[in-house]
C-alpha cells in the first residue's frame, strides 16, 4: 500500500514540475515575442502576434491557481490516480490551448472547452470526497471504494473530445 501511495504522490509532484516548466515556456514565448516585435523588452505597442502570445499566457496564468487547488483537493479527498491522470490531461490541453491561441483565436476553443471539462471533473471528485467524509462522520457509512471505482472508470472518458 505504501509503494502505491508513494507512486501516486510522485505522479502528482511530477505533474507540478511539468506544469511549472510549461508556465516557464509560456513566459519565455511572451518575452521572445516581445523582443521580436519591439527589440527592447516588455513594451506593448500593439503587435498582434505579441498580443496573442501575451493574452494566451495571461489566460493560462489565471486558471493555474484553480487547477492546482482542485487537483490537490481531488487527489487528497477522493482518489489520487484519476486526479493525477486528469491533471496530466489538463496540462496537455493547456498546451493545446496556448498553441491554438497563437494561430487563430477559434483554434483555441477546443482546448478551452476540454480544459473546462477536466476542471469540472476534478471539482466533482473533490465534492465526492467531501461528501464521503460527511457520510462517515454523521452516518458511519464509507463509500470510498465505490467513489474510487467510479472515478477510475470515468477518468478515461476525459480523452473523448
Amino acid at each position: 500500500v505504501h509503494k502505491a501511495q508513494l507512486l501516486q504522490y510522485l505522479q502528482i509532484t511530477s505533474q507540478i514540475k511539468y506544469s511549472v516548466s510549461l508556465t516557464a515556456f509560456f513566459a519565455n514565448k511572451v518575452e521572445h515575442e516581445s523582443k521580436h516585435c519591439n527589440g527592447k523588452g516588455f513594451q506593448r505597442l500593439g503587435s498582434s502576434a505579441f498580443d496573442r502570445v501575451y493574452t494566451a499566457n495571461q489566460n493560462c496564468g489565471h486558471t493555474y491557481p484553480t487547477f492546482l487547488a482542485v487537483l490537490w483537493c481531488a487527489g487528497l479527498l477522493c482518489s489520487q490516480a484519476p486526479a493525477a491522470f486528469a491533471g496530466l490531461m489538463y496540462l496537455f490541453v493547456r498546451q493545446k490551448y496556448f498553441v491554438g491561441y497563437l494561430g487563430e483565436r477559434t483554434q483555441s476553443t477546443p482546448g478551452y472547452l476540454f480544459g473546462k471539462r477536466i476542471i469540472l471533473f476534478l471539482f466533482l471528485m473533490s465534492v465526492a470526497g467531501i461528501l464521503n467524509y460527511y457520510l462517515i462522520f454523521f452516518f458511519g457509512s464509507d463509500f470510498e471504494m465505490h467513489i474510487k471505482t467510479i472515478t477510475s472508470a470515468i477518468s478515461p472518458l476525459l480523452l473523448i473530445p
